[in-house]
């Protein structure tokens, strides 16, 4: 018997995983102060979707993943 193996990243998200990831979404978008209609916003969406079916689940971490992604990341003060 031939079994298929699914990625992750094949599997449909459930209300809970798009929930959380229009928390983090929400969070980015409203600290740097970006548009909900604007490209950049598309972009923050389509970053947080990819990198959640990726595999990253924690929102921190998440979060993280996408600002720097995006370069919305302010540079630390010494």
């Amino acid at each position: 018997m031939v079994q298929t193996i699914i990625n992750r990243s094949d599997v449909p998200l459930d209300a809970r995983d798009l929930e959380m990831c229009q928390c983090v979404f929400d969070e980015i978008r409203s600290e740097a102060k970006v548009a909900k209609d604007s490209e950049e916003a598309e972009r923050i969406a389509a970053i947080t979707i990819e990198l959640y079916r990726q595999g990253v689940r924690s929102p921190d971490h998440l979060k993280v993943m996408v600002e720097a992604a995006r370069g919305l990341i302010a540079p630390r003060e010494k």
